[in-house]
């Protein structure tokens, strides 16, 4: 390509993403990565998932390997009506449930029907990466709002709702990434009457919500929703299987469900089929919750290995304790930058993520992610002695 070249606008100033850059890091022999937010593989039902794809192909094969409808396959729209009434406390019709290519669809589906370049967009801060590139590349306003240790504070919220005039608030209240920190219930009911005061869209981003090890179980957003004000975002990615890419949209805004159902169209036409038809069976067949119990016990004690080990971790100045999720952010001490810790890290055969690319706006030097999911025990004892041993040198 000459020089000359041109391409689009909207593309400028946007990176890829630093965790999916810190892969080829961590691809060296023998490198123990806290990096990326992957499940754990004995937590992938590979053996599940092929009887299951056997007799699905055998008894609807014709039907799965066509095209379908955008809307996504029938039977599994309904099976996500007791779902998600069960798990999430979201009463909904079928025809306000779209199933998705993986939650992130969801959110661009959101932003290409909801929004126009400038408008402004609120979020936590820090916050998933993932979303943030997605804001950027629809040539959106980011505004991030100050968080505390429980979320989102409603006083800088409502400031910011007044200061910007925002179209949209991006939030992920439970086990947020990259923090894992929950919203309280009454923040979560608080955004509801918010969304409705000022006339904007929550988009309720909820992947981790049955990655629960502790406490207790919280109310969605969109339970407290009287105005249709809240687009909720779903996930079976964390729960069954990321490969699969099956998630859903619940919205009770008619014309703006039907908005997404065309973008999708131009998008991807459908979620596949198959894909689709697997998750249905997951629901049907009651196999989920006890495949969620027995991950969400390793999660568990894998998350309190960590924990551990970070209480004594000399150089830490901090750190969230999660009740679930896959992720516990931490703090240096002030004038350590974790990026450049980072390299020494890899040296010493341990990686993470460092923080500042969670925030927005950049800064917060200090800050890294750690996840727990991807690695047993023995692995995390090993993995955090290393990540002591390079931040005491």
């Amino acid at each position: 390509m000459s020089e000359s070249t041109r391409y689009s606008k909207r593309t400028e100033g946007v990176t890829g993403s630093a965790i999916r850059e810190l892969f080829k890091l961590t691809a060296r022999p023998g490198v123990i990565s806290f990096g990326g937010g992957n499940p754990s593989p004995a937590a992938l039902p590979d053996g599940i998932v092929a009887d299951i794809s056997r007799e699905l192909v055998a008894s609807n094969g014709k039907v799965l390997l066509q095209y379908g409808m955008t809307e996504g396959l029938p039977s599994l729209r309904e099976a996500l009506v007791p779902y998600a009434e069960k798990e999430f406390g979201i009463r909904a019709d079928v025809s306000g449930i779209l199933p998705v290519t993986g939650s992130t669809q969801a959110f661009n589906l959101l932003l290409d029907a909801y929004t126009d370049p400038g408008d402004v967009i609120l979020t936590e801060n820090p916050t998933f990466l993932g979303a943030t590139q997605a804001m950027r590349l629809h040539e959106l306003r980011v505004v991030p709002v100050d968080s505390d240790d429980k979320g989102l504070r409603m006083d800088a919220l409502e400031d910011a709702i007044l200061k910007y005039r925002p179209r949209m608030l991006y939030t992920i209240p439970t086990f947020q990434n990259p923090t894992g920190v929950t919203l309280p219930t009454e923040r979560r009911r608080r955004i509801a009457e918010l969304a409705e005061k000022y006339d904007i869209l929550v988009a309720e981003d909820d992947p981790y919500h049955s990655l629960r090890y502790c406490g207790e179980s919280l109310p969605t957003i969109k339970s407290f929703d009287k105005a249709g004000k809240i687009a909720f975002m779903g996930s079976f990615s964390k729960v069954i299987s990321p490969g699969l890419r099956v998630g859903f949209l619940i919205c009770d805004d008619a014309k703006l469900m039907r908005k997404c159902v065309i973008c999708k169209q131009s998008d991807d036409l459908h979620t596949a089929n198959l894909n689709q038809a697997i998750v249905e069976a997951y629901l049907r067949r009651d196999l989920l919750a006890p495949h969620v119990a027995a991950t969400c016990q390793r999660y568990g004690d894998q998350m309190r290995c960590m924990l551990d080990a970070l209480e004594t971790m000399e150089g830490v100045q901090k750190f969230t304790r999660p009740e679930g999720g896959l992720f516990i952010f931490a703090w240096l001490r002030e004038g350590v930058n974790a990026t450049d810790q980072l390299m020494k890290a890899v040296e010493k055969g341990v990686a993470y993520v460092p923080g500042t690319y969670f925030y927005p706006d950049g800064g917060h030097d200090n800050t890294l992610r750690l996840n727990f999911s991807n690695a047993d025990i023995p692995t995390i004892r090993r993995g955090m002695a290393l990540l002591a041993d390079a931040l005491k040198a």
